[in-house]
């Protein structure tokens, strides 16, 4: 990726620009110390002046009023603040005329911002530059080598810390990942969250950094400096580096579809440069945007090149499942990886996509208006909203789709994660999201497999990673932890394998439904690599296939392989081929795909495999109470031992208490020592008091205790304990069991045989 610089031979403008703002992506104002402010078009690179200022106003600083508020979507900003040397700041429409100036300051206003709502506007002096919290609820600013956070509600505690070696001259908070930047005379520029920790430190460049600022998608920033301009990623690493006669650059303003910049140059000159030579990567196919409006699409395997042309300038696209979507300033396209001639063409109704996202089966835009899901037939399936919903702060972290479902992070809370039905749009199940204990920085839904089955990943802001269910059936969510300190994580695009960087290792869980099946297998059904060749903080790009892509926090791609075997296996599994999955794992003699193949048998019911599969582990206790479920008399039992097994408790006992097997129900109950339990279904159903009571007193025996407890004091007044009535009993039931069993069967085998 690199910036494509234009300049006009001529500068425009007498005297150094001090600042520039973008209303839409063709139109750009700039002001100048010769108190002009002229309006730019750089695609028919024509300037107007709009407005000659007093000559003892010099400006200082220039924000666009933001475009959406109340609701109502404005095609473009129609007014600006405009802060000055002589203490006021100015509201000036779009067409140039001064609306209103107010005294604001003793001396030179040097900052002045609007927030996102577009309904509190914040100067500075002596402060260099000002910038909003996401959620407009705080304000950063510079003072001196210091960066403060201010909240806005009174009494709240200020953040403050020391940034920079030199003097901070400009800094930008970006509402979408939640990182700041700063930069200043030390030379250096800096990447920090937003409780103060740096993430990033640049080396020493030759002049004092006297501009820096986001991107609107969070994705990229540029700094400038004296005659240097620079293209860097979220995490801080350079892309690019130009080197134009512009003398100083005093300020960057990103276009509104993140493709063009525009930089205030210390010359009179205004440089526009665009971001080119992205890159997508997927499979055998490798494309570049090599101009603004062409594509070049190489396929790796017989050197095929195809060039793709379009009618506007690219925004954003994205290569995945065989399909590239590619989105412009007014279109959408959508080629097959199996032909490049003929794309899907239909229109946008906002313009501006901030996000696409891929599912095998559709895909989702991301713009200004709100969620859309189209299928790759160019049909629109649903648009998904909800109460309070931002889609400019949406990105690839907090948003993720499936076949069947999507789920978002919402920004008002973020403990919470709404997940709707692809296809209608609707809530998923009751329609209550889906609540955490602390805030959610990431989430990833699996792509594989059934809806009823379908998995969420995320993580939280003590970077511990959770796993639970999407689907919910009345009962409460059961949320899991399986990883800690997880830096990033990725789903397997063909199998449900999820992956992951935990401290300082490379961990794979090959079947992570395990934490549903047996939670004490998990740590058996693990890959764990080293990671520290990774260097700090690395990202995963992408999980296809058996290659993981991992990007270093130098922006260098890594490419690990990781085994095929699982996959298969997962393959088998889900088209119950056990008898394949049996011998793919004699064939591979590893542990950890034995692991796997138990769990996925345990989760499938085929307790024959499992048994196999814990023999080879050498779970000896496991293979015996699986023995031991094969000999139980009914159906109902057996499942609801298998329910025991995966320790759901609560459901086992449910499912015999809807069988009518009320004995084998309290049975459960007495072995895991749920004694009140066991004595209230006992009372409630009029049997087998007594038997609860005789265990509970050979339990007391044992150990040598008296009975406390109330309830069974009171049950055991005048019941005589006869362990020959109560054996006779138990004999009985299952002697009634067995029968059920047998009737049951030979009714099946009748309506088989009548039909």
């Amino acid at each position: 990726m690199r910036l494509k610089t234009s300049l006009l031979k001529e500068p425009k403008h007498k005297d150094l620009v001090s600042c520039v703002g973008w209303t839409t992506a063709d139109e750009l104002f700039s002001c100048s110390d010769d108190h002009q402010v002229m309006k730019w078009n750089p695609v028919s690179s024509e300037t107007t002046r709009v407005l000659k200022l007093p000559d003892d106003v010099y400006p200082l600083d220039l924000h666009w009023f933001p475009r959406a508020i109340s609701g109502k979507k404005q095609s473009q900003a129609e007014s600006f603040v405009l802060t000055s040397s002589d203490g006021k700041f100015h509201l000036i429409s779009k067409l140039g005329r001064v609306e209103k100036s107010v005294e604001a300051h003793c001396g030179a206003v040097l900052a002045g911002r609007w927030n996102y709502e577009g309904t509190a506007l914040v100067t500075g002096t002596p402060v260099y530059s000002v910038s909003w919290a996401p959620d407009s609820d705080k304000v950063l600013y510079t003072s001196g080598q210091q960066l403060i956070i201010k909240p806005l509600q009174p009494n709240a505690k200020i953040l403050q810390w020391k940034a920079h070696e030199g003097l901070i001259l400009k800094t930008d908070w970006n509402s979408v990942n939640d990182l700041i930047l700063s930069a200043g005379e030390d030379c250096r520029y800096k990447v920090w969250d937003s409780f103060g920790r740096v993430l990033y430190n640049s080396q020493p460049h030759e002049y004092p950094l006297t501009a820096i600022a986001w991107a609107l998608d969070g994705e990229l920033f540029a700094v400038g400096s004296f005659n240097t301009l620079r293209l860097c990623d979220k995490t801080g690493w350079s892309y690019a580096l130009e080197k134009p006669s512009t003398g100083s650059i005093f300020a960057i303003s990103w276009s509104i579809d993140g493709t063009q910049l525009a930089g205030a140059c210390g010359n009179g000159h205004v440089i526009f440069a665009h971001v080119v030579e992205q890159h997508w990567e997927w499979q055998n196919f490798q494309i570049t945007l090599i101009k603004r409006r062409t594509m070049k699409v190489h396929n790796v395997i017989n050197d095929a090149v195809d060039l793709l042309e379009f009618r506007d300038r690219v925004i954003k696209a994205s290569l995945n499942y065989g399909y590239l979507v590619v989105s412009t300033s007014l279109q959408c396209y959508v080629f097959s990886t199996r032909n490049w001639n003929t794309p899907l063409i239909f229109d946008l109704k906002e313009g501006t996509v901030s996000l696409i996202l891929q599912a095998e089966r559709h895909f989702l835009l991301v713009d200004g208006g709100g969620l859309y899901l189209y299928s790759y037939e160019g049909r629109l399936i649903s648009c998904p909203k909800y109460p309070g919903l931002r889609t400019d702060i949406l990105n690839g972290l907090t948003v993720s789709l499936s076949n069947d479902t999507l789920a978002l992070r919402d920004k008002a809370d973020e403990k919470v994660i709404y997940i709707f039905e692809a296809l209608s749009g609707k809530p998923l199940g009751d329609g209550k999201p889906l609540t955490h204990k602390t805030e959610i920085v990431e989430i990833a839904l699996d792509q594989k497999g059934l809806t009823s089955e379908r998995k969420i990943a995320f993580i939280d802001k003590n970077r511990d990673l959770f796993i639970t269910s999407v689907k919910r059936f009345g009962k409460e969510q059961k949320i899991v932890k399986i990883g800690t300190m997880v830096q990033s994580l990725a789903w397997n695009d063909s199998c449900n394998i999820l992956c992951g960087i935990q401290d300082s290792r490379f961990t794979v869980w090959y079947y992570p439904n395990t934490v549903y099946v047996d939670k004490d297998l998990l740590p058996k059904t693990l890959y764990e690599k080293d990671a520290s060749e990774f260097s700090k903080s690395p990202q995963i790009v992408s999980f296809v296939g058996n290659q993981v892509t991992i990007r270093r926090a130098d922006g260098s791609l890594v490419h690990l392989h990781i085994s095929p075997y699982p996959a298969i296996l997962h393959g088998h599994a889900s088209s119950s081929r056990w008898q394949d999955g049996l011998r793919l794992c004699r064939f591979v003699k590893d542990q950890t795909l034995w692991a796997c193949l138990a769990a996925m048998a345990v989760a499938n019911k085929d307790m024959s495999t499992a048994e196999i599969a814990y023999a080879a582990i050498g779970e000896i206790d496991k293979v015996q109470y699986i023995n031991a479920i094969k000999e139980l008399p009914s159906k109902e039992s057996r499942l609801a031992h298998m329910l025991l097994f995966s320790g759901n408790c609560q459901e086992a006992e449910t499912l015999l208490l809807q069988a009518g097997l009320v004995y084998q129900a309290i049975q459960i109950n007495i072995n895991l020592y749920n004694w009140e339990r066991a004595l209230e279904l006992a009372v409630k159903h009029r049997t087998h008091v007594d038997t609860v009571l005789a265990y509970r007193q050979k339990f007391l025996e044992d150990f040598g205790k008296k009975e406390t407890n109330q309830r069974f004091l009171q049950y055991a007044e005048g019941l005589e304990v006869d362990w020959n009535k109560i054996k006779a009993k138990i004999e009985m039931e299952i002697a009634k069991e067995r029968e059920r069993a047998a009737a049951s069967a030979a009714g099946r085998s009748s309506v088989t045989v009548q039909q």
